[in-house]
């Protein structure tokens, strides 16, 4: 919207000016893209957005600016598009779309239903995103978010949400910058960097320090009046090509002393007034408005306005949108501030903190009360403001500043007086660690979620309410549940069953059960789950408790009889369906469609299962919960089934138009391995960090297990299966059931060396123990599942034969049958073994029959080194009278001299090329004839009648 207005020329900034012009340009032309901008501090980066900023106004785009504050250790959630949002707020032309996008009020002020925080969050995270697509495609849109070393967690996570569906909004750019000089090895910033530039779309740009030649036409630009060289030369040298040292340089008069020092040397150049007025807004923080700086001064307003004109004509203050003040830089603002008394500061905050509680700013200014209530160290008050500012966070959806401002108050706690102490409902240590864990649940910190429930137990004493103390226990179960912490979840769900009846009937008992009943299946103990299910969906009926009913029918729909594979299970999470829909639990609606969805996969009815994922996936849409685990689920569901089906084209579409984050894409990488694409594997690295995704490490250890057996590496392949499964196995050894795929796929890779080291007339032992050890993990993990399990297994059958004698046509037909449920891919790489097997048996026509329905298929979905293996095996088995030679002239002329046993160089020497160009003509013919070495190719081409027998290789 508008700018700030720098009297400073911009110089040296054509790089970085030419790349972040190139950014709008093809955002203008529709194609959205993301910028990190880096540098260290006053090195030009504000500089630089304000003149992109400007350019980008001037060609007719809408430039929304938002910025990051230094609260110390409390947050405001969503500051800075909470601050753009107010700005779209206050200018009309902007009214309809924001009407249009209600879950975003919440950033504005409007009331909440708090009582479901993550729906809520991921309501408010779709609502922006969609405003930001909506304003984009009315008028090209600029975002520009300032000092992202600053953002509180929300604010990073809203961040993460945009730039993480894969593909921005058509015509929006959006421009981060941070300090990089701030981001210290813990700081939080840094994990969410190393995330965010692995996405397509967003690139990071370093803004460089200036270099001398700059530096000094920056500084005769500052001055009107002439200086001297060796003037100019001492600024230069000092400066040290930051733009902002070197304005500070210049302005007093290079007088030999650090930035902050230089920067109160113009500090003490104003009136005193001025001084006073400057301390008092570095104690509010770098933007404080006209009033509340007024009343903190303790100013008569000419005097203020003096004073304030002082400061803004020295460059040192800068006038903002809603009569607000801003330093121009917040080194300014760090040099003021620190060089305050401790007893003036805790003044100052102690002064604010009042003035804004006299205010009545309500929830929205409790984080900032809280803040200078703590540093002008009022416990008391800053103990209310904090358990104020929680809520505040609660009801926008920003949980992880609710974690931080009620682990605030919990360190308070004890430091307050009894009588000092807020009071009120759920106003106690235990109730409040309770809410902590729960916020540490929504904003993904399951591990801080446990420890937090484990200090309300330990406040939880022999008197202590029986429904607040099982209520502990089964929460710190279900957060147990999560961090696979299985053996402890089952024992502390035990405990909270046992310390209150089931009679009375009371929603707690069939809450306690329902957790229970989940710890019991985790650990294998069904008898005990399906036992506790029952009783307790008898007691959810009696109390009408409808969700809880309808989640512990889609339990017992997984422990009945063959679970959710069967009809039987099915038409109970249809009732589930409707149960959840009738008491308008959504997100319970959900998991009842994705458990449906999932049963009709497992069963191996593909088709039948997609009318599932997309009623799932419209509620979600409807619901604002796109995001939720249970909406990514499907969304990875549905390509999953498109890819298994063979329709890859439609598969890649649906990703593009619908972008998922993370693991939800995978069968896109499935595709992209299969057709041979580049940086595959670096993809499918992305999804192994930090923090640990299950799902995530799921595919991303498919993907690298298979693509280490493709490329012929079997000690990779065999090393990754045997990690992934170890990571994702639980607490209590049992394998995943991705194991068996796994494995299947590691003893490919086995098979393909011992099938070299037997050419190559060595011996296959070394591969035999690993081949038994891999055979033996897919037949553990293969019992019991359905039809996509048992192929797995089939085929790593097959592996495990032609790895220890060789292939063997009956496992290979018998694998064939298996996958042909209906995986279109895994079939025909199947069938191509069950050829190369006909092969080596003398059935080549049979071979050739099965070679040429892979070459059909391969073809068809464009998995090109398929496609090169099926036609390689057709040019060996088909019978010779009918073949002809897939080699050009050339490459026959080097085939001959292969076969004398030339190198490289002298096959380059005899037909007068390059020992390079030979080189090149080497590889063709290998992979034409689907060898691996020099001299299979030769073996083939002897096979093949390429070439006729004549002389052996000269010494």
């Amino acid at each position: 919207m508008s700018q700030r207005s720098f009297g400073s020329p911009l110089i040296g900034r054509d790089d970085e000016l030419g790349r972040l012009a190139g950014v709008l340009e093809r955002a203008r032309n529709g194609n959205g893209q993301a910028v990190l901008v880096a540098g260290d501090a006053g090195v030009g980066k504000t500089r630089l957005l304000d003149e992109v900023a400007a350019r980008a106004a001037g060609v007719g785009a809408t430039v929304v600016v938002g910025h990051c504050v230094d609260l110390g250790d409390v947050g405001l959630p969503y500051l800075p598009f909470t601050e753009i949002l107010g700005s779209l707020a206050s200018d009309d032309r902007f009214s309809a779309v924001l009407a249009a996008h209600p879950a975003v009020e919440r950033l504005l002020g409007a009331a909440s239903d708090p009582s479901r925080d993550a729906d809520a969050r991921l309501r408010l995270f779709e609502g922006v995103a969609g405003l930001f697509a909506e304003l984009a495609a009315a008028a090209p849109l600029l975002l520009i978010l300032e000092d992202l070393h600053w953002a509180d967690q929300s604010s990073r996570d809203l961040l993460r949400f945009l730039l993480s569906r894969g593909v921005l909004p058509r015509r929006l750019a959006v421009l981060a910058s941070y300090r990089a000089d701030d981001l210290h090895r813990r700081h939080p910033l840094r994990p969410l960097l190393a995330e965010l530039v692995r996405l397509p779309g967003v690139e990071r740009l370093e803004v460089r320090r200036l270099a001398d030649a700059e530096v000094a036409r920056l500084v005769r630009a500052l001055q009107e009046r002439p200086l001297s060289e060796a003037t100019v030369r001492d600024i230069v040298e000092r400066a040290e090509g930051n733009a902002f040292y070197t304005e500070e340089l210049v302005a007093a008069d290079g007088m030999p002393t650090g930035l902050a020092d230089l920067l109160l040397i113009r500090v003490e150049q104003l009136s005193e007034t001025a001084q006073q007025v400057l301390r008092t807004a570095a104690v509010a923080g770098r933007r404080v408005g006209h009033d509340l700086l007024r009343d903190a001064a303790g100013l008569p307003e000419e005097e203020l306005e003096s004073a304030l004109r002082e400061a803004v004509g020295r460059q040192l203050l800068v006038a903002g949108d809603g009569d607000t003040y801003a330093f121009r830089h917040a080194l300014a603002r760090e040099a003021v501030y620190g060089d305050l008394l401790p007893g003036q500061r805790s003044r100052l905050h102690g002064t604010y903190a009042r003035l804004l509680a006299a205010r009545g700013g309500g929830a929205e200014t409790a984080a900032e009360r809280a803040y200078h209530y703590r540093e002008s160290h009022d416990l008391p008050e800053a103990l209310a403001a904090s358990v104020e500012a929680a809520g505040h966070a609660r009801r926008v959806g920003a949980p992880a500043e609710e974690l931080r401002h009620l682990e605030a108050a919990l360190d308070l706690w004890p430091a307050v007086p009894c009588e000092a102490r807020p009071s009120g409902e759920g106003l106690d240590p235990v109730v409040l660690t309770l809410r902590a864990s729960a916020a540490a649940v929504h904003s993904g910190d399951a591990h801080r979620a446990v420890s937090l429930t484990r200090a309300a137990l330990a406040g939880t004493g022999q008197d202590a309410d029986p429904e607040l103390a099982a209520r502990v226990r089964y929460t710190l179960a279900g957060n147990l549940i999560t961090v696979d912490n299985l053996a402890a979840a089952f024992a502390y769900s035990s405990e909270a069953l046992a310390m209150i009846p089931a009679e009375p009937p009371s929603r707690t008992w069939v809450w306690a059960a329902a957790t229970h009943v989940m710890a019991a299946r985790q650990i294998g103990d069904d008898d005990t789950a399906l036992r506790v299910a029952r009783q307790a969906l008898e007691v959810a009926e009696r109390i009408g408790a409808t969700a809880a009913r309808a989640d512990l029918l889609i339990s017992l729909a997984r422990l009945e009889g063959g679970g959710r594979r069967t009809l039987e299970g099915r038409e109970r999470l249809r009732e589930a369906r409707e149960l959840a829909r009738e008491a308008g639990d959504t997100p319970v609606e959900m998991r009842a469609l994705f458990s449906l969805a999932i049963g009709c996969f497992e069963s191996g009815e593909l088709r039948e299962c997609l009318p599932w994922i997309t009623e799932g996936l419209d509620r979600a849409r409807r619901s604002g919960l796109l995001s939720s685990p249970y909406a990514l689920e499907m969304r990875y569901l549905r390509l999953l089934v498109l890819f298994t089906l063979g329709q890859w084209d439609e598969c890649v579409r649906v990703a593009r138009a619908d972008p998922a984050p993370g693991f939800a894409e995978g069968p896109v990488l499935y595709i992209a391995l299969a057709r041979g694409e580049p940086e595959v594997v670096e993809r499918a690295k992305a999804l192994l960090g930090e923090p640990f995704d299950w799902m995530g490490t799921f595919v991303g250890g498919i993907v690298l297990t298979d693509a280490a057996a493709l490329r012929g590496d079997p000690e990779e392949a065999v090393a990754r299966a045997r990690d992934t499964v170890a990571v994702l196995s639980d607490e209590l050894g049992r394998a995943p059931h991705v194991t068996v795929r796994l494995a299947a796929l590691a003893l490919a890779a086995v098979a393909d060396g011992a099938a070299a080291e037997r050419r190559g007339g060595g011996s296959a032992d070394r591969w035999s123990g690993v081949a038994g050890e891999l055979v033996e993990l897919a037949r553990s993990s293969a019992a019991g599942q359905g039809p996509e399990g048992l192929a797995w297994l089939a085929r790593a059958e097959a592996e495990w034969t032609r790895a220890g004698s060789g292939p063997d046509t009956a496992a290979w037909e018998k694998a064939a049958a298996a996958f042909a449920y209906g995986d279109v891919y895994e079939a025909a790489r199947v069938r191509l073994r069950y050829a190369e097997a006909l092969a080596a048996d003398g059935r080549r026509t049979e071979a050739g029959e099965q070679a040429r329905a892979v070459r059909e298929t391969a073809a068809a979905l464009g998995a090109s080194p398929l496609l090169e293996r099926a036609e390689a095996l057709l040019r060996r088995s088909v019978p010779a009278e009918n073949s002809v030679s897939p080699l050009t002239a050339r490459e026959q002329d080097v085939l001959r001299l292969l076969a004398l046993g030339r190198s490289n160089r002298q096959i380059g020497e005899e037909l007068f090329i390059t020992g390079k160009t030979a080189s090149v003509h080497v590889s063709n013919i290998l992979a034409k004839l689907g060898a691996a070495s020099r001299t299979e190719a030769v073996a083939i081409a002897y096979r093949e009648r390429l070439i006729t027998p004549g002389p052996t290789a000269q010494g």
